[in-house]
Protein backbone atom coordinates (compact mmCIF):
# COMPACT_ATOMS: atom_id res chain seq x y z
CA UNK A 1 0.00 0.00 0.00
CA UNK A 2 1.04 3.61 -0.50
CA UNK A 3 2.94 4.80 2.54
CA UNK A 4 1.47 8.30 2.32
CA UNK A 5 -2.02 7.13 1.36
CA UNK A 6 -4.07 4.07 2.22
CA UNK A 7 -1.08 2.41 3.87
CA UNK A 8 -1.00 5.06 6.59
CA UNK A 9 -4.74 4.60 7.25
CA UNK A 10 -4.37 0.80 7.39
CA UNK A 11 -1.60 1.06 10.03
CA UNK A 12 -3.75 3.31 12.21
CA UNK A 13 -6.71 0.92 11.95
CA UNK A 14 -4.50 -2.04 12.90
CA UNK A 15 -3.08 -0.21 15.90
CA UNK A 16 -6.60 0.77 16.92
CA UNK A 17 -7.87 -2.81 16.64
CA UNK A 18 -5.07 -4.13 18.81
CA UNK A 19 -5.51 -1.45 21.43
CA UNK A 20 -2.01 -0.10 20.85
CA UNK A 21 -2.93 3.32 19.45
CA UNK A 22 -2.21 6.05 21.98
CA UNK A 23 -3.34 9.03 19.91
CA UNK A 24 -4.26 10.11 16.40
CA UNK A 25 -4.08 13.70 15.16
CA UNK A 26 -3.99 15.30 11.70
CA UNK A 27 -1.51 18.16 11.35
CA UNK A 28 0.32 20.00 8.53
CA UNK A 29 4.10 19.97 8.36
CA UNK A 30 6.94 20.43 5.87
CA UNK A 31 7.88 17.23 4.07
CA UNK A 32 10.95 16.53 1.89
CA UNK A 33 10.37 15.96 -1.82
CA UNK A 34 12.73 14.34 -4.28
CA UNK A 35 14.21 17.07 -6.49
CA UNK A 36 14.17 14.89 -9.61
CA UNK A 37 10.76 13.22 -9.52
CA UNK A 38 9.07 16.01 -7.50
CA UNK A 39 7.49 13.26 -5.35
CA UNK A 40 7.64 12.88 -1.54
CA UNK A 41 10.50 10.79 -0.21
CA UNK A 42 9.90 7.71 1.95
CA UNK A 43 12.11 6.86 4.92
CA UNK A 44 12.72 3.41 6.32
CA UNK A 45 15.02 1.97 8.97
CA UNK A 46 17.50 -0.57 7.61
CA UNK A 47 20.80 -2.08 8.66
CA UNK A 48 23.78 -0.27 7.09
CA UNK A 49 27.51 -0.76 6.70
CA UNK A 50 29.81 1.91 8.13
CA UNK A 51 33.50 2.61 7.84
CA UNK A 52 34.93 4.25 10.93
CA UNK A 53 37.00 7.40 10.32
CA UNK A 54 38.01 7.91 13.95
CA UNK A 55 41.14 5.76 13.69
CA UNK A 56 42.81 7.89 10.98
CA UNK A 57 41.07 11.28 11.19
CA UNK A 58 44.20 13.07 12.44
CA UNK A 59 46.24 11.57 9.59
CA UNK A 60 43.62 12.79 7.12
CA UNK A 61 43.73 16.32 8.58
CA UNK A 62 47.54 16.31 8.33
CA UNK A 63 47.31 15.16 4.70
CA UNK A 64 44.96 18.06 3.93
CA UNK A 65 47.63 20.49 5.15
CA UNK A 66 50.14 19.07 2.64
CA UNK A 67 47.82 19.66 -0.36
CA UNK A 68 47.60 22.86 -2.41
CA UNK A 69 43.96 24.00 -2.55
CA UNK A 70 42.72 26.32 -5.32
CA UNK A 71 40.99 28.50 -4.32
CA UNK A 72 42.41 28.44 -0.78
CA UNK A 73 38.93 28.45 0.80
CA UNK A 74 38.63 24.83 -0.29
CA UNK A 75 41.02 23.79 2.47
CA UNK A 76 38.74 25.25 5.14
CA UNK A 77 35.71 23.48 3.71
CA UNK A 78 37.20 19.98 3.57
CA UNK A 79 38.94 20.43 6.93
CA UNK A 80 35.70 21.28 8.72
CA UNK A 81 33.88 18.38 7.04
CA UNK A 82 36.62 15.88 7.93
CA UNK A 83 36.88 17.10 11.54
CA UNK A 84 33.19 16.52 12.14
CA UNK A 85 33.06 13.09 10.50
CA UNK A 86 33.29 9.97 12.65
CA UNK A 87 31.70 7.37 10.36
CA UNK A 88 31.08 6.87 6.69
CA UNK A 89 27.96 4.97 5.62
CA UNK A 90 29.23 2.95 2.66
CA UNK A 91 26.12 0.86 1.87
CA UNK A 92 23.15 1.74 -0.34
CA UNK A 93 19.84 0.00 -1.03
CA UNK A 94 19.89 0.35 -4.82
CA UNK A 95 18.92 -1.96 -7.66
CA UNK A 96 22.18 -1.05 -9.43
CA UNK A 97 25.80 -0.59 -8.45
CA UNK A 98 28.77 -2.60 -7.24
CA UNK A 99 27.55 -5.13 -4.65
CA UNK A 100 28.97 -5.42 -1.15
CA UNK A 101 30.18 -9.07 -1.23
CA UNK A 102 28.80 -10.21 2.10
CA UNK A 103 26.66 -13.21 3.13
CA UNK A 104 24.21 -13.49 6.03
CA UNK A 105 23.03 -16.48 8.05
CA UNK A 106 19.38 -17.06 7.07
CA UNK A 107 18.31 -17.60 10.67
CA UNK A 108 20.59 -15.39 12.79
CA UNK A 109 21.75 -12.65 10.34
CA UNK A 110 25.33 -13.56 11.32
CA UNK A 111 27.75 -12.00 8.82
CA UNK A 112 30.08 -14.07 6.66
CA UNK A 113 32.90 -11.85 5.38
CA UNK A 114 36.51 -13.01 5.46
CA UNK A 115 39.63 -13.25 3.27
CA UNK A 116 38.54 -16.54 1.69
CA UNK A 117 35.10 -15.30 0.62
CA UNK A 118 36.49 -11.98 -0.62
CA UNK A 119 39.25 -13.62 -2.67
CA UNK A 120 36.77 -15.99 -4.30
CA UNK A 121 34.33 -13.20 -5.21
CA UNK A 122 37.18 -11.02 -6.44
CA UNK A 123 38.28 -13.72 -8.90
CA UNK A 124 34.72 -14.12 -10.17
CA UNK A 125 34.41 -10.36 -10.63
CA UNK A 126 37.73 -10.19 -12.46
CA UNK A 127 36.65 -12.90 -14.89
CA UNK A 128 32.93 -12.20 -15.35
CA UNK A 129 32.25 -8.70 -13.99
CA UNK A 130 30.34 -7.68 -10.89
CA UNK A 131 26.98 -8.73 -12.39
CA UNK A 132 27.72 -12.32 -11.40
CA UNK A 133 26.67 -11.37 -7.88
CA UNK A 134 23.12 -10.92 -9.14
CA UNK A 135 23.01 -13.72 -11.72
CA UNK A 136 24.59 -16.58 -9.75
CA UNK A 137 23.45 -18.51 -6.71
CA UNK A 138 25.04 -18.53 -3.27
CA UNK A 139 26.56 -21.94 -3.99
CA UNK A 140 28.40 -20.52 -7.02
CA UNK A 141 29.51 -17.40 -5.18
CA UNK A 142 30.85 -19.14 -2.06
CA UNK A 143 34.23 -20.92 -1.81
CA UNK A 144 34.65 -24.24 -0.06
CA UNK A 145 33.85 -25.22 2.64
CA UNK A 146 31.01 -22.63 2.65
CA UNK A 147 29.66 -23.69 -0.76
CA UNK A 148 28.77 -27.11 0.70
CA UNK A 149 26.41 -25.42 3.16
CA UNK A 150 25.12 -22.77 0.75
CA UNK A 151 21.58 -23.31 2.00
CA UNK A 152 22.58 -21.67 5.29
CA UNK A 153 23.72 -18.43 3.65
CA UNK A 154 21.97 -15.69 1.70
CA UNK A 155 23.87 -13.05 -0.30
CA UNK A 156 23.46 -9.40 0.67
CA UNK A 157 21.60 -7.06 -1.65
CA UNK A 158 23.22 -3.80 -0.58
CA UNK A 159 25.42 -1.96 -3.05
CA UNK A 160 28.53 0.06 -2.35
CA UNK A 161 28.27 3.82 -2.00
CA UNK A 162 29.33 5.23 -5.37
CA UNK A 163 31.62 7.66 -3.56
CA UNK A 164 33.62 4.64 -2.40
CA UNK A 165 33.95 3.54 -6.04
CA UNK A 166 35.08 6.92 -7.33
CA UNK A 167 37.04 7.59 -4.16
CA UNK A 168 39.28 4.61 -4.87
CA UNK A 169 40.02 5.67 -8.46
CA UNK A 170 43.50 6.74 -7.38
CA UNK A 171 44.23 3.02 -6.89
CA UNK A 172 42.37 1.66 -9.93
CA UNK A 173 43.64 4.37 -12.31
CA UNK A 174 46.74 6.26 -11.19
CA UNK A 175 48.51 3.67 -9.04
CA UNK A 176 47.69 0.79 -11.39
CA UNK A 177 49.29 2.24 -14.54
CA UNK A 178 53.01 2.58 -15.11
CA UNK A 179 52.63 5.70 -17.28
CA UNK A 180 50.80 7.52 -14.47
CA UNK A 181 51.88 8.47 -10.98
CA UNK A 182 50.40 8.44 -7.50
CA UNK A 183 49.77 10.80 -5.77
CA UNK A 184 48.50 12.59 -8.87
CA UNK A 185 49.24 16.21 -9.76
CA UNK A 186 45.68 17.53 -9.82
CA UNK A 187 42.11 16.65 -8.91
CA UNK A 188 39.55 18.88 -10.68
CA UNK A 189 35.84 19.00 -9.85
CA UNK A 190 32.98 21.18 -8.65
CA UNK A 191 32.87 22.90 -5.29
CA UNK A 192 30.35 20.36 -3.96
CA UNK A 193 32.97 17.61 -4.07
CA UNK A 194 34.62 18.60 -0.77
CA UNK A 195 31.85 16.49 0.69
CA UNK A 196 32.03 13.94 -2.14
CA UNK A 197 34.87 12.81 -4.40
CA UNK A 198 37.62 14.92 -2.85
CA UNK A 199 36.83 13.63 0.62
CA UNK A 200 36.16 9.99 -0.29
CA UNK A 201 39.43 9.91 -2.24
CA UNK A 202 41.27 11.44 0.71
CA UNK A 203 39.83 8.99 3.23
CA UNK A 204 40.49 5.83 1.19
CA UNK A 205 44.02 6.92 0.29
CA UNK A 206 44.98 7.97 3.82
CA UNK A 207 43.45 4.81 5.29
CA UNK A 208 45.37 2.60 2.87
CA UNK A 209 48.67 4.47 2.41
CA UNK A 210 48.77 7.39 4.84
CA UNK A 211 48.93 10.10 2.13
CA UNK A 212 46.48 12.23 0.16
CA UNK A 213 45.95 10.93 -3.40
CA UNK A 214 46.50 14.40 -4.92
CA UNK A 215 49.07 17.20 -4.72
CA UNK A 216 46.69 19.94 -5.83
CA UNK A 217 42.90 20.23 -5.77
CA UNK A 218 41.12 22.78 -7.95
CA UNK A 219 37.41 23.45 -7.51
CA UNK A 220 35.06 25.31 -9.80
CA UNK A 221 31.54 26.63 -9.64
CA UNK A 222 28.55 25.67 -11.75
CA UNK A 223 27.29 26.90 -15.12
CA UNK A 224 24.06 28.92 -15.06
CA UNK A 225 22.04 30.49 -17.84
CA UNK A 226 22.36 34.15 -18.84
CA UNK A 227 19.92 35.25 -16.14
CA UNK A 228 21.75 33.33 -13.43
CA UNK A 229 19.25 30.45 -13.21
CA UNK A 230 20.22 26.82 -12.86
CA UNK A 231 19.95 24.97 -16.17
CA UNK A 232 17.09 22.52 -16.43
CA UNK A 233 15.49 20.59 -19.26
CA UNK A 234 12.07 21.40 -17.84
CA UNK A 235 12.86 25.13 -17.98
CA UNK A 236 14.31 24.80 -21.48
CA UNK A 237 17.34 26.93 -20.63
CA UNK A 238 20.09 24.36 -21.18
CA UNK A 239 22.99 25.57 -23.34
CA UNK A 240 24.30 22.66 -25.39
CA UNK A 241 28.08 22.94 -25.94
CA UNK A 242 27.73 21.20 -29.29
CA UNK A 243 25.26 23.86 -30.41
CA UNK A 244 27.76 26.57 -29.48
CA UNK A 245 30.44 24.79 -31.50
CA UNK A 246 28.47 23.59 -34.55
CA UNK A 247 25.37 25.78 -34.45
CA UNK A 248 21.70 24.87 -34.17
CA UNK A 249 19.14 23.96 -36.81
CA UNK A 250 18.66 27.64 -37.59
CA UNK A 251 22.21 28.84 -38.25
CA UNK A 252 21.14 32.50 -38.40
CA UNK A 253 19.63 32.31 -34.94
CA UNK A 254 22.17 29.86 -33.51
CA UNK A 255 25.43 30.18 -35.48
CA UNK A 256 28.30 27.80 -34.86
CA UNK A 257 31.29 29.51 -33.27
CA UNK A 258 33.76 26.62 -33.17
CA UNK A 259 35.45 24.90 -30.26
CA UNK A 260 37.98 27.69 -29.71
CA UNK A 261 35.30 30.24 -28.85
CA UNK A 262 33.76 27.91 -26.27
CA UNK A 263 37.21 27.24 -24.83
CA UNK A 264 37.92 30.99 -24.73
CA UNK A 265 34.71 31.55 -22.76
CA UNK A 266 35.71 28.81 -20.29
CA UNK A 267 39.17 30.32 -19.87
CA UNK A 268 37.86 33.88 -19.53
CA UNK A 269 35.44 33.39 -16.64
CA UNK A 270 36.18 33.20 -12.92
CA UNK A 271 35.62 29.49 -12.50
CA UNK A 272 35.93 29.70 -8.71
CA UNK A 273 32.36 31.03 -8.64
CA UNK A 274 29.21 30.12 -10.56
CA UNK A 275 29.35 31.39 -14.16
CA UNK A 276 26.69 32.38 -16.68
CA UNK A 277 26.49 31.47 -20.35
CA UNK A 278 24.05 32.31 -23.13
CA UNK A 279 23.85 33.66 -26.69
CA UNK A 280 24.86 37.25 -25.89
CA UNK A 281 27.76 36.13 -23.68
CA UNK A 282 29.06 33.78 -26.38
CA UNK A 283 28.65 36.54 -28.98
CA UNK A 284 30.76 38.86 -26.82
CA UNK A 285 33.38 36.12 -26.45
CA UNK A 286 33.40 35.64 -30.22
CA UNK A 287 34.09 39.35 -30.68
CA UNK A 288 37.14 38.98 -28.44
CA UNK A 289 38.25 35.89 -30.36
CA UNK A 290 37.87 37.72 -33.67
CA UNK A 291 40.01 40.59 -32.34
CA UNK A 292 42.79 38.13 -31.52
CA UNK A 293 42.48 36.46 -34.91
CA UNK A 294 42.47 39.74 -36.86
CA UNK A 295 45.55 40.98 -35.02
CA UNK A 296 47.32 37.71 -35.83
CA UNK A 297 46.33 38.10 -39.51
CA UNK A 298 47.84 41.60 -39.55
CA UNK A 299 51.08 40.32 -38.03
CA UNK A 300 51.33 37.44 -40.51
CA UNK A 301 50.41 39.64 -43.48
CA UNK A 302 53.29 41.99 -42.74
CA UNK A 303 55.82 39.18 -42.42
CA UNK A 304 55.33 37.86 -45.97
CA UNK A 305 58.88 38.84 -47.02
CA UNK A 306 60.55 38.23 -43.64
CA UNK A 307 62.77 35.44 -42.35
CA UNK A 308 64.73 35.13 -39.09
CA UNK A 309 68.05 35.80 -40.85
CA UNK A 310 66.74 39.32 -41.64
CA UNK A 311 66.14 40.12 -37.96
CA UNK A 312 67.76 43.32 -36.74
CA UNK A 313 70.15 42.71 -33.79
CA UNK A 314 68.72 43.86 -30.47
CA UNK A 315 71.40 46.48 -29.89
CA UNK A 316 70.55 48.10 -33.25
CA UNK A 317 66.81 48.29 -32.61
CA UNK A 318 65.19 51.68 -31.97
CA UNK A 319 64.07 52.27 -28.42
CA UNK A 320 60.38 51.76 -29.19
CA UNK A 321 61.14 48.28 -30.57
CA UNK A 322 63.19 47.39 -27.52
CA UNK A 323 60.36 48.66 -25.34
CA UNK A 324 57.88 46.36 -27.12
CA UNK A 325 60.15 43.32 -26.78
CA UNK A 326 60.53 44.11 -23.09
CA UNK A 327 56.74 44.22 -22.77
CA UNK A 328 56.48 40.92 -24.66
CA UNK A 329 58.86 39.35 -22.16
CA UNK A 330 56.75 40.61 -19.25
CA UNK A 331 53.52 39.37 -20.85
CA UNK A 332 54.75 35.83 -21.64
CA UNK A 333 56.24 35.52 -18.14
CA UNK A 334 53.01 36.65 -16.49
CA UNK A 335 50.93 34.35 -18.70
CA UNK A 336 53.18 31.40 -17.83
CA UNK A 337 52.87 32.16 -14.12
CA UNK A 338 49.09 32.40 -14.46
CA UNK A 339 48.87 29.06 -16.29
CA UNK A 340 51.00 27.41 -13.60
CA UNK A 341 48.57 28.74 -10.99
CA UNK A 342 45.55 27.57 -13.05
CA UNK A 343 44.47 31.22 -13.36
CA UNK A 344 43.37 30.88 -16.97
CA UNK A 345 41.32 34.08 -17.03
CA UNK A 346 44.39 36.04 -15.93
CA UNK A 347 46.58 34.39 -18.59
CA UNK A 348 44.08 35.18 -21.35
CA UNK A 349 43.48 38.70 -20.04
CA UNK A 350 47.21 39.47 -20.04
CA UNK A 351 47.61 38.32 -23.65
CA UNK A 352 44.43 40.05 -24.85
CA UNK A 353 45.41 43.31 -23.15
CA UNK A 354 48.82 43.20 -24.80
CA UNK A 355 47.28 42.50 -28.21
CA UNK A 356 44.75 45.31 -27.85
CA UNK A 357 46.53 48.05 -25.93
CA UNK A 358 50.22 47.55 -26.67
CA UNK A 359 50.01 46.20 -30.21
CA UNK A 360 46.81 47.29 -31.96
CA UNK A 361 46.19 50.64 -30.26
CA UNK A 362 49.83 51.70 -30.04
CA UNK A 363 52.63 49.90 -31.85
CA UNK A 364 50.78 48.71 -34.96
CA UNK A 365 48.83 51.96 -35.18
CA UNK A 366 51.88 54.08 -35.92
CA UNK A 367 53.90 51.09 -37.22
CA UNK A 368 51.81 50.97 -40.40
CA UNK A 369 53.86 53.90 -41.70
CA UNK A 370 57.05 51.91 -41.16
CA UNK A 371 55.60 48.78 -42.78
CA UNK A 372 53.85 50.37 -45.77
CA UNK A 373 55.84 53.53 -46.58
CA UNK A 374 59.41 52.40 -46.04
CA UNK A 375 61.32 50.42 -48.66
CA UNK A 376 61.25 46.64 -47.99
CA UNK A 377 64.83 46.48 -46.74
CA UNK A 378 64.91 49.76 -44.80
CA UNK A 379 65.99 49.52 -41.16
CA UNK A 380 62.76 51.08 -39.87
CA UNK A 381 60.74 48.35 -41.61
CA UNK A 382 62.99 45.38 -40.82
CA UNK A 383 63.24 46.36 -37.16
CA UNK A 384 59.43 46.53 -36.98
CA UNK A 385 59.18 43.10 -38.61
CA UNK A 386 61.66 41.76 -36.05
CA UNK A 387 59.22 42.75 -33.31
CA UNK A 388 56.19 41.39 -35.18
CA UNK A 389 57.90 38.01 -35.67
CA UNK A 390 58.74 37.74 -31.98
CA UNK A 391 55.15 38.66 -31.07
CA UNK A 392 53.40 36.26 -33.45
CA UNK A 393 55.47 33.20 -32.54
CA UNK A 394 55.44 33.88 -28.79
CA UNK A 395 51.76 34.79 -28.55
CA UNK A 396 50.61 31.82 -30.65
CA UNK A 397 52.42 29.52 -28.21
CA UNK A 398 50.96 31.41 -25.24
CA UNK A 399 47.44 31.06 -26.66
CA UNK A 400 47.83 27.39 -27.62
CA UNK A 401 46.63 25.88 -24.30
CA UNK A 402 43.29 27.68 -24.66
CA UNK A 403 42.93 28.27 -28.43
CA UNK A 404 44.65 25.25 -30.00
CA UNK A 405 43.01 25.56 -33.43
CA UNK A 406 43.78 29.26 -33.80
CA UNK A 407 47.33 28.83 -32.50
CA UNK A 408 48.00 26.01 -34.96
CA UNK A 409 46.41 28.03 -37.76
CA UNK A 410 48.81 30.89 -37.02
CA UNK A 411 51.78 28.54 -36.86
CA UNK A 412 50.97 26.85 -40.17
CA UNK A 413 50.80 30.26 -41.89
CA UNK A 414 54.17 31.52 -40.71
CA UNK A 415 56.12 32.40 -43.89
CA UNK A 416 59.39 31.03 -42.52
CA UNK A 417 60.72 27.88 -40.84
CA UNK A 418 60.76 27.69 -37.05
CA UNK A 419 62.23 24.22 -36.52
CA UNK A 420 58.84 22.82 -35.45
CA UNK A 421 56.06 21.72 -37.78
CA UNK A 422 53.45 22.35 -35.08
CA UNK A 423 53.04 24.92 -32.34
CA UNK A 424 52.64 22.01 -29.92
CA UNK A 425 56.06 20.56 -30.71
CA UNK A 426 57.87 23.48 -29.15
CA UNK A 427 58.16 24.39 -25.49
CA UNK A 428 56.99 27.57 -23.84
CA UNK A 429 58.36 30.58 -25.80
CA UNK A 430 61.79 31.67 -24.58
CA UNK A 431 61.40 35.45 -24.65
CA UNK A 432 64.03 37.13 -22.52
CA UNK A 433 64.45 40.77 -23.47
CA UNK A 434 65.31 43.29 -20.75
CA UNK A 435 62.72 45.93 -19.91
CA UNK A 436 63.56 49.39 -21.27
CA UNK A 437 64.73 51.53 -18.37
CA UNK A 438 63.13 54.85 -17.58
CA UNK A 439 59.60 56.01 -16.74
CA UNK A 440 59.11 58.00 -19.95
CA UNK A 441 57.21 55.28 -21.84
CA UNK A 442 54.27 55.47 -19.49
CA UNK A 443 54.26 59.23 -19.91
CA UNK A 444 54.53 58.92 -23.70
CA UNK A 445 51.53 56.59 -23.83
CA UNK A 446 49.51 58.88 -21.56
CA UNK A 447 50.53 61.91 -23.63
CA UNK A 448 49.54 60.08 -26.79
CA UNK A 449 46.03 59.54 -25.41
CA UNK A 450 45.76 63.22 -24.50
CA UNK A 451 46.94 64.33 -27.96
CA UNK A 452 44.41 61.97 -29.58
CA UNK A 453 41.64 63.63 -27.56
CA UNK A 454 42.78 67.05 -28.76
CA UNK A 455 42.98 65.90 -32.37
CA UNK A 456 39.48 64.46 -32.14
CA UNK A 457 38.11 67.71 -30.71
CA UNK A 458 39.94 69.67 -33.41
CA UNK A 459 38.19 67.49 -36.01
CA UNK A 460 34.83 68.17 -34.37
CA UNK A 461 35.60 71.90 -34.46
CA UNK A 462 36.54 71.64 -38.17
CA UNK A 463 40.12 72.77 -37.46
CA UNK A 464 41.44 69.70 -39.28
CA UNK A 465 40.06 66.74 -41.18
CA UNK A 466 42.31 63.70 -40.77
CA UNK A 467 44.89 63.70 -37.98
CA UNK A 468 47.71 63.93 -40.57
CA UNK A 469 46.47 67.42 -41.47
CA UNK A 470 47.58 68.57 -38.01
CA UNK A 471 50.63 70.14 -36.52
CA UNK A 472 50.86 69.55 -32.76
CA UNK A 473 52.49 72.02 -30.39
CA UNK A 474 53.62 70.72 -26.99
CA UNK A 475 54.86 72.28 -23.81
CA UNK A 476 55.67 69.86 -20.96
CA UNK A 477 56.21 70.84 -17.34
CA UNK A 478 58.63 67.93 -16.83
CA UNK A 479 61.99 69.12 -18.20
CA UNK A 480 63.46 65.59 -18.37
CA UNK A 481 60.51 64.26 -20.30
CA UNK A 482 60.60 67.29 -22.58
CA UNK A 483 64.30 66.65 -23.28
CA UNK A 484 63.60 63.01 -24.07
CA UNK A 485 60.82 63.90 -26.46
CA UNK A 486 63.12 66.50 -27.94
CA UNK A 487 65.54 63.73 -28.95
CA UNK A 488 62.73 61.98 -30.80
CA UNK A 489 61.51 65.18 -32.40
CA UNK A 490 65.04 66.02 -33.60
CA UNK A 491 65.34 62.98 -35.87
CA UNK A 492 68.41 62.77 -38.07
CA UNK A 493 70.09 60.06 -40.13
CA UNK A 494 72.34 57.79 -38.10
CA UNK A 495 70.71 58.65 -34.77
CA UNK A 496 69.39 55.07 -34.34
CA UNK A 497 66.01 56.67 -33.72
CA UNK A 498 64.07 55.64 -36.81
CA UNK A 499 60.73 57.04 -35.67
CA UNK A 500 60.15 60.67 -35.08
CA UNK A 501 57.82 61.91 -32.38
CA UNK A 502 55.26 62.84 -35.01
CA UNK A 503 54.72 59.17 -35.87
CA UNK A 504 53.97 58.29 -32.25
CA UNK A 505 51.36 61.03 -32.10
CA UNK A 506 49.94 60.40 -35.61
CA UNK A 507 50.44 64.00 -36.74
CA UNK A 508 52.36 65.40 -39.69
CA UNK A 509 54.47 67.69 -37.50
CA UNK A 510 55.20 68.00 -33.77
CA UNK A 511 56.96 70.98 -32.25
CA UNK A 512 58.12 71.35 -28.64
CA UNK A 513 57.82 74.99 -27.55
CA UNK A 514 59.16 76.93 -24.61
CA UNK A 515 55.98 77.98 -22.84
CA UNK A 516 52.32 77.20 -22.43
CA UNK A 517 51.49 80.73 -23.58
CA UNK A 518 53.20 80.11 -26.90
CA UNK A 519 51.08 76.98 -27.42
CA UNK A 520 47.81 78.78 -26.81
CA UNK A 521 48.87 81.80 -28.84
CA UNK A 522 49.90 79.90 -31.95
CA UNK A 523 47.27 77.14 -31.88
CA UNK A 524 43.81 77.11 -33.37
CA UNK A 525 42.73 74.69 -30.65
CA UNK A 526 44.49 73.99 -27.34
CA UNK A 527 43.93 72.07 -24.11
CA UNK A 528 45.63 71.22 -20.83
CA UNK A 529 46.74 67.73 -19.78
CA UNK A 530 47.23 66.75 -16.13
CA UNK A 531 49.04 63.43 -16.59
CA UNK A 532 51.60 64.17 -17.85
CA UNK A 533 51.27 67.88 -17.12
CA UNK A 534 51.32 69.48 -20.56
CA UNK A 535 49.75 72.09 -22.79
CA UNK A 536 48.69 70.71 -26.17
CA UNK A 537 47.86 72.76 -29.23
CA UNK A 538 46.56 71.84 -32.71
CA UNK A 539 46.78 73.86 -35.92
CA UNK A 540 46.98 73.18 -39.64
CA UNK A 541 50.16 71.38 -40.73
CA UNK A 542 52.78 73.23 -42.79
CA UNK A 543 53.26 72.41 -46.47
CA UNK A 544 51.35 70.14 -48.79
CA UNK A 545 50.07 66.59 -48.65
CA UNK A 546 52.37 63.84 -49.95
CA UNK A 547 50.51 61.66 -52.43
CA UNK A 548 52.27 58.55 -51.17
CA UNK A 549 52.40 58.74 -47.35
CA UNK A 550 49.66 61.40 -46.88
CA UNK A 551 51.84 63.33 -44.44
CA UNK A 552 52.02 67.08 -44.92
CA UNK A 553 55.51 68.35 -45.71
CA UNK A 554 57.35 71.42 -46.97
CA UNK A 555 59.62 69.33 -49.23
CA UNK A 556 57.04 68.04 -51.71
CA UNK A 557 58.35 67.83 -55.31
CA UNK A 558 61.96 67.96 -54.05
CA UNK A 559 62.94 65.22 -56.52
CA UNK A 560 61.80 65.69 -60.13
CA UNK A 561 61.88 61.90 -60.63
CA UNK A 562 58.91 61.50 -58.27
CA UNK A 563 56.64 64.54 -58.37
CA UNK A 564 54.00 64.94 -55.66
CA UNK A 565 55.91 63.03 -52.95
CA UNK A 566 58.04 64.13 -50.00
CA UNK A 567 61.77 63.62 -49.56
CA UNK A 568 61.27 60.61 -47.31
CA UNK A 569 59.08 58.82 -49.85
CA UNK A 570 61.44 59.78 -52.67
CA UNK A 571 64.35 58.17 -50.81
CA UNK A 572 62.30 55.00 -50.30
CA UNK A 573 61.31 54.83 -53.96
CA UNK A 574 64.97 55.13 -54.98
CA UNK A 575 65.88 52.24 -52.64
CA UNK A 576 63.09 50.19 -54.19
CA UNK A 577 64.33 50.95 -57.71
CA UNK A 578 60.95 52.41 -58.54
CA UNK A 579 60.90 53.79 -62.11
CA UNK A 580 60.96 57.55 -62.39
CA UNK A 581 57.97 59.40 -63.78
CA UNK A 582 58.68 60.27 -67.43
CA UNK A 583 58.54 63.94 -68.34
CA UNK A 584 55.77 64.72 -70.86
CA UNK A 585 57.04 65.25 -74.41
CA UNK A 586 56.68 68.67 -75.98
CA UNK A 587 53.69 68.86 -78.30
CA UNK A 588 54.13 70.68 -81.61
CA UNK A 589 51.89 73.65 -82.11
Amino acid sequence: MSVLGEGNTAVIEKLQASGALLAEEAYEHKYPYDWRTKKPTIFRATSQWFASVDAFREDALAAIEAVRWLPAIGQNRITSMTQSRSDWCISRQRTWGVPIPVFYDRDTDEVLLNAATLDHVQKLFAEHGSDVWWTRSEEELLPEPYASEAGRWVKGLDTMDVWFDSGSSWSAVADAREQLQYPVDLYLEGSDQHRGWFQSSLLTSVAANGVAPYKTVLTHGFVLDERGYKMSKSLGNVVNPLTVIEGGNNKKKEPGYGADVLRLWVASVNYAADVCIGPSIIKQTFDGYRKIRNTARFLLGNLHDYSPDLAVPYEELPQVDRYMLGRLTEVTAEAREAYDDFQFSRAISVVQTFLTNDLSNFYLDFGKDRLYIGAPAELRRRSCQTVLAACVTSLSAALAPVLPHLAEDIWQNLPYETGHTSVFQGLWPTVDYPPVEGPEWGAVLALRDEVNKCLEQARVDKVIGASLEAKVLLHLADADLSAKLGEWADYHEGSNQVDELRFFLLASQVELVGSAEEVTTRSTYSAMSSEPQATIGVLKADGDKCERCWHYSTDIDCDPQYPGVCQRCSDSLILMGFPAVAEPEAVAA
